[in-house]
């Protein structure tokens, strides 16, 4: 009887023992999902395709929540690098993420996770018939770019001097949504914009196309920065940018993927 007695305790002390690895098993799991608020800085002209993608990772990862900050890639930059807390920078041009690297302010190697190209913006319609590049340089025009230091004003730069014209733009703005705002408000008649953005303002703009011979290819990287607050997190939103749930929602705002 005290040997049967003692079988019993000890199978009983075996469950015991088997129940708690499986509880911590389960807490293991639980730490390793993805959670907690995710900090993403990202180029203005990524608004909509970004907002897309953030509530499908929020599908898929339930406890953890996206916060976006979009504008200009040169001054998300900066504001990382002055300290600023990001987890994730996407930027729309390879300049502005040299910039984070030469900083030493990322976490692993960017990688290119979209492209784009330019167009000139004009209201519905098209009403002063622009046709290319080379109407605007009308000084009747009202013409506005990003600013040079942007990535959208770099390439309308590079863009103006592959077609060969000189250009007198009205203003400069900060960032390609601001261009975009202003052809939409009809402050403005033509601008520089990415054929993404162009696609987002749906009735409000048309644009038109610059041939490929003028037109720069913008290259979209994405890395997390060294100083994330949750860097798995970062890691994570990063890995769904390039899965294919990621590219389908980029390719149907307009963007081509790498």
């Amino acid at each position: 009887m005290r040997n049967t007695a003692r079988s019993r305790s000890h199978r009983f002390a075996v469950a015991s023992i088997v129940a708690l690895g499986l509880v911590a098993a389960a807490c293991g799991d639980d730490d390793d999902a993805t959670s907690g608020e995710i900090v993403v800085f990202a180029a203005a002209s990524l608004t909509d395709a970004f907002t897309e993608i953030g509530d499908a990772f929020i599908q898929e990862n339930p406890d953890a929540s996206v916060t976006f900050s979009f504008a200009a890639s040169s001054e998300l930059v900066t504001q990382i690098t002055e300290g600023a807390p990001a987890d994730v920078f996407a930027s729309a041009d390879q300049n502005n993420m040299t910039k984070l690297t030469d900083a030493d302010a990322n976490e692993g190697d960017p990688v290119v996770f979209a492209n784009n190209l330019s167009e000139i913006v004009v209201a519905p319609g098209n009403p002063l018939g622009i046709t290319g590049v080379a109407d605007l340089e009308n000084d009747e025009l009202i013409l506005v770019v990003c600013a040079p230091e942007v990535p959208c004003g770099t390439y309308a730069n590079q863009i103006f001097e592959n077609a060969g014209v000189t250009v007198n733009p009205d203003s400069f703005e900060e960032n390609v949504r601001a261009v975009l705002t202003k052809v939409e408000l009809g402050e403005a008649d033509a601008g520089i914009v990415y054929a993404t953005d162009v696609t987002a303002a749906g009735e409000k703009a048309d644009g038109v196309e610059i041939p490929a011979d003028s037109n720069v290819v913008a290259e979209y990287p994405i890395a997390v920065t060294a100083e994330a607050p949750n860097t798995d997190g970062g890691q994570a939103f990063v890995d769904f940018v390039m899965s294919d749930a990621g590219q389908e929602i980029l390719v149907s705002y307009g963007f081509t993927s790498p």
